[in-house]
């Protein structure tokens, strides 16, 4: 039997009494889904005359594509940048303990790390679909080590690298093969760094800039030569000057190639940008805005002393840095609760917010025909939503993978 005949005979599920987030607004419809993609009803109604096989109620909830994460380096205890034997266990905790914060795919991130660790950790984290089991991976995110000493962050500096003469094999050999890779972030002030974000683009790869000096023309020639994406804007750069903005200065540029849309993470924990840097940022370019987590193995686990990659990390209430520091080192807080408090930091729109967290991260990653909307085709990935945002249950190619105890549909 053909692919397409299976699906047609799948059983069909109706979501009823809902509002779902489509075209950028909240409508009152009902949802449909058929062997794990959202169906167009007139489709079932008048070529197959066909109805439901089952209906839900969801009480009047809203229904938001899941949400994708393309900055976690962790969380629960698990550090994605340690070296183990296991690494996929680690990966698949993690997977299946953010479906309870609506994720339903995510880009596990490396920190700077030494080539072993890379050569080491890499080739066991595939990419996955996400089901029962826990959130889809969409490939690796590294962050480093070819990033600003000056800007490193919590990287460790007797990691960090430049490239070598011939900048892209220096690359495959730190990095090893590339094949579950998704995003790299390097600095683009680093001589060698265009033949860099050239060959890693041509490959499918998203190439951020970030940890970076780098001054505004520097940033769109990176652009220019493929670059889509700002890590965690503000954030381990530049600080906006009205005579060289630097990287911030992307979200406004005029020499952005025509039809290219950049993209920039925003981690709105409420530590690492103040809601008024929230508020500019939105406000000057809010179709490339991703929120992300940046969250850190001690996501989950309170106060105390964790790991992050080579580094031990302190966290300490809602802000975890460097131990024995006061530099920040990646977030605690889950993708959720980000949603949240940038809905409330900037008074967007909900659909915005909830477009920050889906669509616009499945747009970065290309991916806007599967992921991150409710379009007919589209997987269905979704989150139910209380009118705080709050996650009730969360939803995976249509089947049900996390339900809150108060949210029996």
């Amino acid at each position: 039997m053909r692919a397409g005949q299976c699906a047609a005979r799948a059983p069909v599920l109706q979501f009823t009494n809902c509002r779902i987030l489509r075209g950028g607004a909240l409508l009152r419809e009902d949802l449909w889904v058929r062997a794990g993609r959202i169906l167009d009803p007139e489709e079932l109604f008048f070529e197959e005359r066909r109805v439901a096989d089952e209906r839900r109620d969801c009480a009047g909830r809203i229904l938001a594509p899941g949400f994708i994460d393309v900055q976690i380096n962790g969380g629960f205890g698990v550090d994605f940048s340690k070296a183990t034997e296991d690494v996929g266990s680690g990966v698949a905790l993690v997977a299946q303990r953010i479906l309870s914060h609506g994720v339903t795919s995510f880009c596990p991130t490396l920190v700077t790390s030494p080539p072993e660790v890379y050569h080491k950790v890499l080739p066991q984290i595939p990419v996955k679909s996400g089901g029962p089991h826990g959130a889809g991976v969409l490939g690796v995110h590294l962050e480093g080590p070819f990033i600003s000493r000056e800007k490193r962050g919590a990287h460790p500096e007797a990691h960090l690298r430049s490239f070598e003469a011939n900048a892209f094999r220096d690359v495959l050999a730190t990095y090893g093969p590339l094949d579950n890779v998704r995003i790299v972030t390097l600095a683009p002030e680093l001589g060698g760094s265009h033949e860099v974000i050239q060959a890693l683009t041509a490959q499918g790869i998203c190439v951020s800039v970030g940890h970076s000096v780098a001054d505004l023309q520097a940033a769109e020639k990176a652009v220019q030569s493929g670059a889509t994406f700002i890590t965690h804007l503000f954030n381990a750069m530049l600080p906006f000057h009205h005579r060289d903005p630097g990287i911030v200065g992307l979200l406004t540029s005029d020499q952005v190639p025509p039809g290219r849309c950049i993209f920039y993470g925003m981690i709105a924990d409420g530590i690492h940008t103040n809601p008024a840097a929230l508020r500019i940022a939105h406000r000057a370019h809010p179709q490339g805005l991703v929120l992300v987590t940046d969250a850190v193995p001690a996501l989950g686990l309170g106060n105390g002393r964790h790991t992050l990659g080579q580094q031990e990390v302190e966290v300490d209430g809602l802000t975890a840095y460097v131990a024995g520091t006061k530099t920040l080192s990646g977030s605690i807080a889950p993708m959720d609760v980000c949603v949240r408090h940038f809905l409330q930091a900037t008074g967007c729109s909900v659909e915005s917010a909830l477009e920050a967290a889906s669509l616009h991260p499945a747009q970065l990653l290309g991916l806007e025909k599967t992921k991150g909307s409710l379009d007919f085709g589209a997987d269905a990935d979704f989150v139910v939503l209380d009118d705080t945002l709050h996650v009730q249950a969360t939803y995976i190619s249509g089947e049900l993978v996390w339900q809150a105890e108060e949210a029996r549909l």
